[in-house]
């Protein structure tokens, strides 16, 4: 991606988690990235699609790839999870994300999800080889004698999924997202500390 079209999809995912798509207008991505409406045209073909670049962007960066975690242990797994999301967000969005990424960063993906059908079907792709990766790592963690529980890995994986979202979800409600990281870190290593006794 080209340095302006990097430029032009950080402040407009900006200005797309401050408002919804139906109220961010052409006139406020013009404004805000001080690109006349004909060099944003020379980028993107419509709003529409320039919305869908802009969260699949956004996506990219909340994305963690899970073949590049550790399989040696769960607990260098979800250690370097957490890692890589920090750093690919404060990568891809400034450091002055506020409590507007937060929140809206639900609505930016239920728009995305109402304007394109096949945004829902990646997402819900996502989450599968999510829950997948999650089993892969606990049947070595079972197989190593790292951890010893008998709860099934489905189980265990979707535990290790679902507090995560939970953890997020709280945070934001309570616009505290400062401590998201280290709040999830704490929970995780409770869990991981009950798989192995």
């Amino acid at each position: 991606m080209s340095d302006t079209k990097e430029h032009i999809m950080k402040i407009s995912l900006n200005l797309f988690l401050q408002k919804s798509f139906k109220e961010v207008t052409m006139q406020d991505i013009v404004k805000k990235t001080g690109m006349s409406k004909g060099a944003f045209y020379h980028y993107f073909e419509s709003k529409e699609q320039f919305f869908l670049e802009v969260v699949n962007y956004f996506k990219s960066a909340l994305v963690v790839d899970y073949s590049k975690l550790s399989k040696d242990s769960l607990y260098q797994f979800y250690h370097e999870y957490i890692k890589s999301l920090q750093d690919e967000i404060m990568y891809s969005f400034s450091p002055k994300a506020d409590s507007n990424f937060n929140l809206n960063y639900y609505l930016l993906i239920f728009d995305a999800m109402k304007l394109f059908p096949s945004f829902r079907e990646e997402m819900n792709t996502y989450f599968h080889d999510e829950q997948k990766f999650w089993e892969k790592i606990i049947h070595i963690a079972k197989d190593k004698g790292e951890i010893t529980s008998s709860m099934p890995e489905q189980q265990i994986a979707s535990i290790f999924i679902h507090m995560s979202d939970g953890v997020v979800m709280r945070s934001i409600l309570k616009d505290v997202t400062e401590d998201t990281a280290n709040t999830l870190l704490n929970l995780w290593d409770g869990l991981y500390t009950e798989l192995r006794t």
